[in-house]
């Protein structure tokens, strides 16, 4: 076990801390489901000729690092999920490739697809993380209980916004473009109290790793869209 000294983590990150280390910790350790943006957060929001952005392997060990994280403090794999207003093929791969729970898309109000994943999964909005970065995403921000926005430059004044309206616990330094969510995610694992242990048995390749690769390969994401007003689960085409 490493326990990380919260002021440590202060001085180590360089983004916004809008709610202290050791609140930021105290609602981690509530969190049962782990919930990702898509556009700005594993990119930059560029997309492609059939409109899809991409993701890249940084961030993807970070997703998988920050859930063996989970399995070692609490001996299950948490809750994850993508959450985005547009289809996107890359979402689906990530989604497919790393076993998460579910992928909502075109849906586009946010807070719909968040409320019938707490409900899908028995979980309360406090108990779930949000990583974020934009306008769309704040009707969550507003009701989950860990709230992670991934920076950018360019909207200053939304980000000041979010501060005043108490929307986020943590601004990244980097954006989605530079690896704003491996910075969010470094800085709960580093608030986890089990940051050396979660990279050390990776490294090893631990009997507890083979356990935790054993059981988070096992969902097949659910993947669910609006038809008539409703969210329905629907296999994208």
């Amino acid at each position: 076990m490493n326990i990380i000294d919260p002021e440590q983590i202060k001085n180590t990150f360089h983004g916004s801390f809008l709610a202290e280390p050791l609140e930021i910790q105290a609602k981690l350790f509530k969190v049962k489901a782990f919930v990702f943006d898509w556009d700005g957060v594993f990119n930059n929001g560029a997309k492609d000729e059939v409109g899809s952005s991409p993701f890249n392997e940084i961030d993807s060990m970070g997703t998988n690092m920050l859930r063996f994280n989970y399995y070692l403090r609490k001996g299950q794999n948490p809750v994850t999920a993508v959450v985005s207003g547009e289809k996107n093929n890359a979402a689906f791969v990530l989604a497919k490739r790393e076993h998460f729970h579910a992928v909502y898309y075109n849906i586009r109000n946010k807070k719909d697809s968040f409320l019938h994943l707490c409900t899908a999964h028995d979980i309360q909005p406090h108990e779930v993380a949000y990583f974020f970065d934009d306008v769309l995403d704040l009707p969550i921000a507003e009701l989950c209980g860990l709230r992670i926005m991934i920076s950018r430059e360019c909207n200053p004044l939304l980000l000041d916004l979010v501060e005043r309206y108490n929307l986020a616990d943590y601004i990244t330094a980097a954006d989605g473009g530079h690896n704003g969510l491996r910075e969010a995610i470094e800085l709960l694992m580093g608030l986890s109290e089990r940051y050396d242990d979660t990279i050390m048995e990776r490294v090893r390749y631990s009997e507890h790793y083979q356990q935790y690769i054993q059981s988070r390969n096992i969902p097949v994401p659910a993947f669910y869209t609006a038809t008539d007003s409703k969210i329905t689960e629907q296999q994208p085409q």
